[in-house]
């Protein structure tokens, strides 16, 4: 047991740090360490004033919700708490919630218990006070006890109603419409939705104003204005959510609540989901961390909350949050850590891309050590310097970026950073196209591109050459075995056995997959020629329009440029690949090497409801996943695209879809649900099996 001078000034100190990062938080909207940080302290707290109860104090920030009421505000008591809800991780501590809900209700695990899934909105706590139907007040969190009057800057909200309709009460067995509750005290969330947000950077930068980093210190700053027509300008929404004090109505439960706010006028979220048992509330987890991207708003989490109001009472609460909620939390998509290093790699096109090499953090459940920063504008627009401290997150999930720097932990030794006026693979001068921000290295025979369209020409999309890493084809490069993809066909058993770490039975393996790559469909091996702008989908469609090689390379521009989705841009790509004696003599050298790629073959199962259609999924689907229905629809023909445009013929809505979605809707896209889907590939199915 360590000493309790030690235990005492440990909790001292992480008094100190968590109410500065409240502060920061709440009142500065400009946070400096990601939430996972946050839980990890604050947990530290509570675990140690639990062992040591003497050293609790009524001051702790383990007793207090959020951070205080800024000055510069009018000061307003709440007259319920406005609490926090405790957090879980992980389906064992999912698990652990509903043990102690069970506890505390007498009830066994084998008994039904409803709970109520709702997303986490990630934006700023609100309580919205109405009298005889008329809002009269509106105040912030605060630190759950005393918030900030905030009812001028409020009422600009659109989706806020001054006053409340009528409405028919669930439960009362009334027809009629009743009048709006003597008092009504609301809690929700104002938030930015994502188009908004980006909407509102554009025009800052455009203004020559400071970016916001994230939506929710969007809409914090927004509703913080001493200007009010500051705040009306702001794309700002809202959604109720839970209960604070009601007079003259009664609630049964939480969805009951929801339907009886939504008939008053006040908007609630469309996502909410029913479950009766821990593994249909992980089911509802993992939809809503699936269909995360897809959703218009962001959100950091599902909020987990037992259904019925009496059971709520019995259960009651702790001193800063309710025994029967909890908010299962997403894996972090941004966290914070620091650039060690910018380095520039070379791309297999010879485009120069600075790369920072940062400490290792986990985001959103991978270890990400290094993010591209694009170009030298997208680092000079950041103000990004080896040194600094950042803001990192996986675009889309999966891609690493650095969101901002956090200036307030900028070191003096930090050091900004120029793109390299040569390549450091080969040492020619980098050049820049005219209307591009892309700087690239002009030498074809530069090393790194080398390594990368080899790497490229043998990737699993591609020829699909297994055991031929960057490691290994630079090894080969370097011993004089390979100068192009062609070489790879005049490889030796001999040869290759001869090499450093590459054993008798791997140099047989290697030679056995470039013997097989030979005869891959024509569409890989167009991928595989790694022509600008032709990715795999891209590829197909040039397949099936060109039965061979000798008849793409002829084709004009203007032909090229007639096919769906190949455009001016890749058909300009297209001829000034063949144009090149050089790319020429490679193809030449391929076809001699033995390699004739066989015809590429599309679905025989073609429907005429997929033929050449182009579909967009979005949110989660029930009958399979994404990835399987797309399988499903290119095998009868269609196609599939990751974005919506006047050029896409179906989007297929699942559950909590999202922006793709409302952008169906704008450009009047045919939208089709997940049933009508499943109908469609039902009766393709059926057709194709008895023609």
């Amino acid at each position: 047991m360590p000493p309790a001078d030690t235990v005492k000034t440990r909790i001292e100190t992480l008094r100190q740090e968590i109410e500065e990062h409240n502060r920061r938080y709440y009142e500065l909207d400009r946070p400096v360490i990601d939430d996972e940080a946050y839980d990890r302290l604050l947990r530290e707290l509570i675990e140690l004033e639990t062992k040591y109860p003497d050293l609790k104090t009524p001051d702790s920030p383990s007793q207090r919700v959020g951070g205080r009421a800024l000055d510069d505000f009018s000061k307003w008591t709440h007259r319920v708490p406005m609490l926090s809800l405790a957090n879980c991780f992980d389906p064992q501590e999912l698990e652990e919630f509903d043990r102690r809900i069970r506890k505390g209700l007498e009830l066994s695990e084998d008994t039904p218990l409803p709970y109520i899934c709702e997303p986490k909105l990630d934006g700023l706590a609100l309580e919205l006070e109405y009298e005889d139907g008329v809002l009269v007040r509106a105040s912030t969190r605060g630190d759950g006890a005393i918030g900030e009057i905030v009812t001028r800057n409020i009422r600009t909200i659109r989706d806020i109603p001054r006053k409340l309709s009528q409405a028919v009460i669930p439960g009362s067995g009334e027809l009629l419409p009743a009048p709006p509750p003597k008092y009504l005290n609301i809690r929700g969330e104002v938030f930015m939705d994502t188009v908004g947000f980006e909407n509102l950077n554009r025009q800052r930068l455009d203004a020559g104003e400071a970016t916001f980093a994230n939506p929710r210190n969007a809409a914090a700053g927004s509703i913080r204005q001493h200007d009010p027509a500051v705040t009306a300008a702001r794309p700002l929404r809202f959604y109720a959510y839970a209960l604070g004090m009601i007079e003259g109505v009664e609630i049964a439960s939480q969805s009951d609540l929801l339907v009886y706010l939504k008939r008053l006028g006040l908007p609630t979220s469309d996502l909410i989901r029913p479950a009766n048992s821990v593994k249909e509330i992980q089911s509802h987890y993992e939809a809503f961390i699936q269909s995360r991207e897809d959703l218009p708003f962001e959100i950091d989490g599902m909020v987990i909350k037992v259904n019925a109001f009496n059971l709520q009472r019995q259960l009651g609460q702790i001193s800063k949050s309710p025994r029967w909620a909890i908010a299962y939390k997403f894996p972090a998509q941004e966290k914070v850590t620091t650039i060690l290093d910018i380095q520039v790699q070379v791309g297999r096109t010879g485009a120069l891309t600075p790369v920072a090499w940062l400490v290792p953090v986990q985001v959103g459940g991978v270890e990400v050590s290094r993010a591209t920063l694009h170009n030298q504008d997208e680092i000079d627009r950041k103000d990004i310097r080896i040194g600094d401290a950042v803001w990192v997150r996986r675009a889309g999930d999966v891609i690493p970026e650095i969101v901002k720097v956090i200036l307030e932990k900028r070191s003096t030794s930090s050091r900004t950073y120029t793109i390299p006026s040569t390549c450091p693979s080969c040492g020619s001068i980098a050049m820049r196209d005219e209307g591009e921000v892309v700087w690239r290295c002009p030498n074809r025979d530069c090393p790194a591109q080398i390594v990368e369209s080899i790497a490229h020409f043998v990737s699993k999309t591609a020829m699909n050459i297994d055991g031929l890493g960057r490691q290994r084809i630079a090894q080969f490069i370097e011993v004089g075995l390979i100068r192009s993809v062609a070489d790879l066909y005049q490889l030796t058993h001999e040869q290759l056995a001869a090499q450093e770490r590459l054993a008798e039975k791997s140099a047989a393996n290697l030679i056995a997959a470039i013997e097989a790559s030979k005869t891959r469909p024509f569409n890989r091996f167009l991928f595989a020629l790694g022509i600008r702008n032709v990715g795999e989908h891209l590829a197909e469609i040039l397949a099936t329009h060109y039965p061979n090689l000798d008849a793409l390379s002829r084709a004009e521009i203007e032909e090229l440029a007639k096919i769906h989705e190949i455009g001016p841009k890749v058909a300009n790509s297209i001829r000034i690949f063949f144009n090149e004696p050089q790319n020429m003599a490679l193809i030449a050298s391929l076809l001699d090497s033995g390699v004739q790629p066989t015809p590429f073959t599309p679905s025989s199962q073609s429907d005429p409801f997929f033929a050449g259609k182009t579909f967009v999924l979005t949110g989660s689907l029930a009958f399979a996943s994404r990835k399987e229905a797309e399988t499903m629809i290119k095998s009868y023909g269609g196609r599939c695209a990751t974005s919506v445009s006047k050029k896409t013929d179906y989007v297929v809505a699942g559950e909590t879809a999202g922006s793709k979605l409302e952008k169906a809707r704008k450009l009047d896209v045919h939208v089709l649900s997940e049933d009508d889907l499943v109908s469609a590939l039902s009766k393709a199915k059926e057709k194709h099996l008895n023609p």
